[in-house]
């Protein structure tokens, strides 16, 4: 399949400036950052797994028949990366301040290039499911540069190196992961991109599933809830007027 580089580009662009202001936020206006953070998570996390099980799934299920199979694959792949840098590098005793700083800060970054892979992906099948993608995964970019942030800091990170080190892990890596990818994936036939969209939106279903809602759960905010249902309503009004 056959795609212009723009309109993926120009979304991992976007992320990464989203991903930006998150940081400019905490580093000017550090309590109003921190106070709403978590209903731009739970707002994302709505978009993120309403548009992949009403949208991407079935679009990846109608390309591929081994479509199921690598959804269940991406959201373990990301499961099990998470498992091992929370289980067992976080753990090492001579590993504490970097658990607590640069062990995140790389988890991120892996999760940021993949997020620029899944532009390159959704935008090969259709802009309109690329933007459906994009409009999740953008959300999410906010509280994700906040939290890279302030995991740095509490690494014993200074503020200046701190804020270096997540714009590179959490806000280059999408744009970079989008540009290495990109001339794979347009190459790729139409079964296997399908089997490369349902691992993205294992990878989506994640984040917003087993990533972002239990933060939101931790932080247990009045209006969490209404800002999660948010999110659902604006992905199904985005789905059914594409339909």
């Amino acid at each position: 399949m056959e795609t212009s580089l723009w309109p993926p580009f120009i979304a991992a662009t976007l992320a990464a400036i989203v991903t930006t202001m998150g940081l400019v936020a905490i580093r000017r206006f550090q309590a109003w950052a921190e106070s709403y953070s978590v209903y731009f998570a739970s707002f994302a996390a709505g978009v993120l797994i309403s548009v992949s099980f009403l949208h991407i799934v079935p679009t990846a299920i109608g390309m591929s028949p081994y479509a199921p199979i690598f959804l269940l694959m991406g959201y373990f792949l990301l499961y099990a990366f998470n498992r091992f840098v929370a289980g067992y590098v976080c753990s090492r005793p001579d590993y504490v301040s970097a658990g607590l700083g640069l062990v995140p800060m790389l988890g991120i970054g892996l999760h940021s290039f993949i997020d620029g892979m899944v532009y390159s992906v959704t935008f090969s099948v259709s802009i309109f499911t690329g933007s459906m993608a994009t409009l999740g995964m953008i959300l999410h970019e906010f509280p994700e540069g906040i939290v890279t942030y302030v995991l740095l800091r509490k690494g014993g990170f200074a503020e200046r190196s701190a804020l270096k080190w997540a714009f590179l892990a959490a806000a280059l890596t999408t744009p970079a992961g989008m540009l290495l990818s990109f001339p794979f994936v347009t190459d790729i036939g139409k079964p296997l991109l399908g089997d490369c969209l349902a691992l993205s939106a294992g990878a989506l279903i994640y984040v917003g599933a087993s990533y972002l809602l239990p933060e939101v759960e931790r932080q247990s905010r009045r209006y969490s809830v209404a800002a999660l249902g948010a999110g659902v309503y604006a992905a199904l009004l985005i789905v059914l007027s594409g339909a």
